[in-house]
């Protein structure tokens, strides 16, 4: 397994706001998230500057719908050069295969990594979702409908990574929440420490606000790859 590499969040509002940061960020930068926010407010539009710099693209829009929509989305982003994408576990078996179906067709495939349980929910919000399992049993049971299915991949916090190491010991486990000790946590519930979550077996993680909104992103990313690495 190649070390874990670190992919910054630009959850940010409109495309001047995502080119302002990118001039801020260094250029050892080498994979970036583009979510929800900036996809709504830009669309396709907001890949354009980091396709630019030469950058790997992390395209985090949890793809949850029937099968032949998520498949036609898969193809479609993969047509404008991402290289990381997610789908949402729960979107059943005919989904995944439909999607991971959809990927392998493309000239340039991309990897796709389902989310299991978000990272902003406890296990007192599982007992609001009708959910009887924990967790950690939710996180491994739907990794397993997700590699079976053909995804390369999962989503999922530090504190479910290593039972799913364990499980799938080649699958991308992509885990988000990531902050410094005694940073703010924000809206996450499970977070961890860079140096926790590649202990834990992550290979991806992905940072946000704690290197964007940083006052020094250059000493704040450092940083972060250095407990990392540590």
């Amino acid at each position: 397994m190649n070390k874990a590499e670190l992919i910054v969040a630009l959850d940010v509002p409109n495309a001047a706001v995502l080119e302002a940061k990118l001039q801020e960020l260094p250029d050892f930068i080498e994979w970036y998230k583009v979510g929800l926010e900036i996809f709504c407010a830009e669309g396709p539009a907001a890949l354009v500057p980091l396709k630019k710099r030469g950058k790997k693209i992390f395209l985090d829009l949890k793809l949850h719908d029937i099968p032949r929509t998520v498949g036609h989305a898969v193809k479609t982003a993969a047509a404008h050069g991402v290289n990381l994408m997610t789908v949402h576990a729960v979107g059943g078996r005919a989904m995944l295969e439909e999607a991971a179906k959809a990927a392998a067709e493309c000239t340039n495939p991309p990897k796709l990594v389902a989310v299991t349980t978000l990272t902003s929910l406890s296990q007192e919000d599982f007992k609001d979702l009708g959910i009887e399992r924990t967790v950690s049993e939710q996180a491994l049971e739907l990794g397993r409908l997700a590699i079976s299915a053909g995804i390369d991949g999962m989503v999922t916090s530090a504190h479910e990574a290593k039972v799913l190491r364990a499980e799938f010991p080649e699958a991308l486990l992509v885990t988000p929440g990531i902050r410094m000790p005694k940073g703010d946590v924000g809206d996450q519930k499970r977070v961890a420490t860079p140096s926790f979550a590649v202990e834990q077996g992550a290979t991806h993680l992905v940072i946000g606000r704690p290197i964007v909104q940083a006052e020094d992103p250059t000493a704040a990313a450092t940083a972060l790859l250095h407990d990392m690495e540590g």
